[in-house]
């Protein structure tokens, strides 16, 4: 990896933050302090951004009228086997930090965030999820509602994932440069994804690798990887 992230320790911090004071519960330490490479402003990259737009348009029709049936399936299996909304909306960040609803089925009980903004990396031994939305979010079928995100033109097919304002603010903190990641648009899938990497401080450092390096070949082989990641997935059900 050629991107910088330097970590000093310092003393551990809690891993929950009280609901009163942030409102944030995350369920990992917080080891030292993290300094990403600034890239400064991004070199214009006109064909590339074409062609990308014009991927995602074509790439998030097509997912939306072969998925339809598919996703029809999903909803009715979301309506009946628990109580509460098919649909979870969520604001989150996309580029320059433009604010938007994301969409996807709802994996988890009504109430899952009462007691604050919470960030899942378990979904084997979450209580907060359905019995259908575990399997769900295994295979990431619940984020499929997001090709209307990507067709509308606040995502990508390819790039950093979404996060909401609330993790921002809380990873600034110890990831100086986190939110770098908005220098270019949220991804359905991305580089971070397909490695597995699931800590922030592990996230970004993926993330700042495909800002630095992105390209039509790059986004081909993270769809090509993406592809295979999720046949991992599902073989392991």
């Amino acid at each position: 990896m050629s991107v910088e992230v330097n970590g000093s320790k310092t003393e551990e911090k809690s891993t929950e933050i009280s609901s009163k004071t942030l409102g944030v519960i995350l369920p990992f330490e917080k080891n030292g302090e993290y300094y990403v490479e600034v890239l400064g402003e991004l070199p214009p990259k006109p064909v590339y951004e074409f062609f990308k737009r014009f991927f995602d348009i074509v790439a998030s029709g097509i997912g939306l009228v072969i998925g339809a049936m598919p996703m029809l399936a999903i909803a009715l299996m979301v309506k009946y086997t628990s109580p509460g909304d098919i649909f979870f909306h969520q604001e989150r960040l996309g580029k320059n930090g433009e604010k938007f609803d994301i969409i996807k089925f709802r994996t988890m009980v009504p109430d899952a965030e009462k007691l604050g903004a919470q960030w899942c990396v378990d979904e084997d031994n979450d209580p907060r999820f359905t019995k259908i939305g575990r399997v769900l979010r295994k295979l990431h079928i619940d984020e499929l509602p997001q090709l209307w995100c990507i067709f509308t033109g606040h995502m990508s097919i390819v790039g950093p994932r979404p996060e909401r304002k609330v993790f921002y603010d809380e990873f600034e903190k110890y990831i100086h440069g986190f939110s770098q990641r908005l220098l270019v648009k949220p991804g359905l899938t991305g580089h971070a994804q397909v490695n597995h990497k699931l800590k922030p401080e592990e996230k970004i450092m993926y993330d700042i690798e495909y800002i630095k390096k992105r390209s039509l070949w790059v986004d081909f082989e993270l769809i090509i990887e993406t592809v295979f990641y999720w046949m991992e997935k599902r073989s392991s059900l």
